[in-house]
């Protein structure tokens, strides 16, 4: 009884160290707070066993050896003597391999430590192995439960920027406190590296009278009338206030600059890897952001989903609340401003934003979901499509993207094969706008079209690919002709996120086909910019398969991308791709379209 009992306080808190490492510094799954709870529970139950069974052994032993001489009895040496010869005579103590019993014979210290087993010598080392894995649950508790009850971030007040265009530039503003009211927005023209500053004088911009909980105390204004290539402030009577720079126009860079410079990422979630010293709303990830943003001189963010993680490390709530809260709480991050305030951002919407790995269409909970959603990010996002589109077009400077939605128009993964003509990532409409997207012909002076994707194109990711492009094949291989049948002299570049890790892929067209090698497709995805990495290996080029390993850097907690995009009248386009990992840069990669040229396999022969 006593060897089970300290068989399953070993087991218990072995489980229990392993689970909550992993759970806090590596993969914060939502699998792993049931676990260490059982484990918990089995470890407490068998470790009170163990000392009971001890405290009874103690109770029932003979007090003297004189006391034992006095009645006649052999004394507590001789009668020490016998037993032990008595058990190591036995077929059970031969039977004795484990660590269990190990530690009941030789009750050395590290055994009580390395597998929280009660101490035979001391109360202290009892307490303080006992007392590690308590700190440990205390631990996964204060992760998974803190931020949610004592940061809601009800009181939340900020203003930040979304999408800017030449002309144009989005504010959103939150403001619970009715004592604010009415909220009023102003900007003004600020000088900038010598750019020309049209008027530094304040201008009114609009004003809202009423705020309720139906917005969650959000509102949405346009700024408009501003001019191109300027650096303007705002402020708000809320005390909110921030800057941004309008875009060039369409063909150009900014006067003065050789090149527009944009960055890229996905997938954050505050205070990981887990500090307990840290405030819980803490992104580590932001902070190595935003030690590059004076340098980089970055034009906007566009960050590719997954800006929350509602299932992770548990789902609380599929109420519209729950989902604000946490939008909320990214928002109230203390690391948020400094990767903002001078920065915009734009967003498109992955999976964690609703359920792992969704492919359910606007079934619930996707009506919560996207409540927060529209409010948060939609409002200030590029225009529509088409109207309640939630895919998005806009073009800036020597660039033109396309914002793809890959959630909400899917059909299911599951269980049709990945080939299936009947399976659909885009639906009919958005499918039919991107590939009007890339056969149409750009302004003079662009040359790059940028397809944004939440998920992976390439389908050299091998875990879990039935979720990224890999399990809907037939609907790939159609944009990619559409891609490689690109105007000549315009690049064609794919950005995506999700998978915690970064690559580089190219997808040069089928040898011998009509498309020139000059038309190959480009796809860059990165992320976590705050999150998990994957501890095994999950990215594998395959012969045959036409999708060429460029690049592949699995490790980080925080990755992002810039990327950069020369000026210039020449006939070629050029791209400068920037990797930077935990803070620092480890990688870049020049990508030149192919010269203006038509006539298939001719193009070849003047670019390569």
């Amino acid at each position: 009884m006593a060897s089970a009992a300290t068989f399953f306080t070993a087991l218990g808190s072995s489980a229990i160290r392993v689970l909550a490492y992993v759970f806090l510094r590596w993969i914060p799954g939502h699998h792993a707070p049931p676990l260490i709870l059982l484990s918990a529970s089995i470890y407490t139950i068998s470790f009170l066993s163990v000392l009971r069974f001890r405290k009874g052994s103690v109770t029932g032993a003979p007090t003297s050896s004189a006391q034992d001489a006095s009645n006649g009895q052999p004394g507590r040496e001789q009668q020490e003597k016998t037993d032990k010869s008595k058990y190591e005579g036995s077929e059970i103590a031969k039977a004795k391999k484990d660590v269990v019993s190990e530690h009941e014979a030789r009750p050395w210290v590290g055994w009580t430590l390395l597998f929280g087993l009660p101490s035979p010598v001391s109360i202290w080392w009892t307490i303080a192995t006992a007392g590690s894995n308590l700190i440990l649950c205390l631990f996964v508790v204060d992760m998974v439960y803190r931020a949610s009850v004592t940061y809601p971030a009800k009181d939340l007040s900020f203003a930040r920027v979304g999408y800017v265009s030449d002309t144009t530039a989005y504010l959103l503003v939150r403001e619970p406190d009715s004592k604010q009211l009415p909220i009023f927005v102003s900007y003004r023209g600020v000088p900038d590296d010598g750019s020309r500053v049209i008027d530094e004088s304040w201008k009114s911009v609009g004003k809202t009278y009423w705020l309720s909980n139906q917005t969650d105390y959000t509102f949405t204004i346009t700024i408009s009338g501003l001019y191109p290539n300027n650096r303007y402030q705002y402020a708000v009577s809320n005390n909110q206030t921030g800057y941004f720079t309008t875009a060039p126009r369409a063909g150009h860079t900014a006067p003065g600059r050789d090149k527009m410079t944009f960055l890229t990422s996905s997938c954050i979630k505050p205070r990981f890897p887990y500090n307990p010293l840290s405030h819980p709303l803490s992104m580590p990830g932001f902070r190595h952001l935003a030690k590059w943003i004076p340098t980089l001189k970055a034009s906007f963010m566009l960050f590719l989903g997954d800006f929350i993680y509602i299932d992770v490390p548990r789902r609380l709530g599929s109420d519209p609340e729950t989902y604000r809260r946490e939008y909320r709480q990214v928002y109230s991050s203390p690391d948020w401003p400094s990767v903002s305030q001078d920065l915009p951002w734009i967003h498109v919407l992955d999976d964690h934003e609703i359920a792992n790995d969704w492919d359910g269409n606007t079934t619930a909970p996707y009506p919560a979901a996207v409540d927060p959603w529209h409010l948060y990010h939609t409002s200030i996002n590029p225009p529509s499509v088409s109207t309640g589109a939630s895919y998005f077009q806009f073009t800036q400077g020597p660039a033109s993207f396309f914002l793809m939605d890959t959630r909400r128009y899917r059909t299911p993964s599951q269980p049709l094969p990945a080939n299936s003509t009947e399976k659909s990532m885009l639906g009919p409409e958005q499918l039919s706008s991107l590939l009007a997207f890339l056969s149409r012909r750009e302004p003079e002076g662009v040359k790059w079209k940028f397809v944004i994707s939440s998920i992976p194109f390439t389908r050299n990711w091998r875990f879990g690919s039935t979720d990224t492009w890999a399990g809907y094949l037939h609907e790939r291989q159609i944009i990619l002709e559409a891609m490689w049948s690109v105007s000549p002299g315009v690049g064609v570049v794919v950005l995506s996120g999700d998978r915690h890790e970064f690559a580089a892929t190219a997808f040069p067209p089928p040898e011998g086909s009509k498309w020139p090698v000059s038309a190959t497709v480009h796809e860059f995805s990165t992320s976590p910019l705050s999150m998990f990495y994957l501890p095994f290996r999950t990215y594998e080029e395959r012969e045959g398969e036409g999708e060429v390993c460029v690049k592949y850097v699995p490790d980080g907690n925080s990755k992002f991308g810039a990327v950069e995009i020369m000026g210039g009248k020449g006939d070629q386009g050029v791209m400068r791709f920037r990797l930077f990992v935990d803070g620092e840069e480890v990688w870049d990669h020049v990508l030149t379209t192919g010269p203006a040229v038509m006539g298939g396999r001719g193009r070849d022969a003047v670019w390569g």
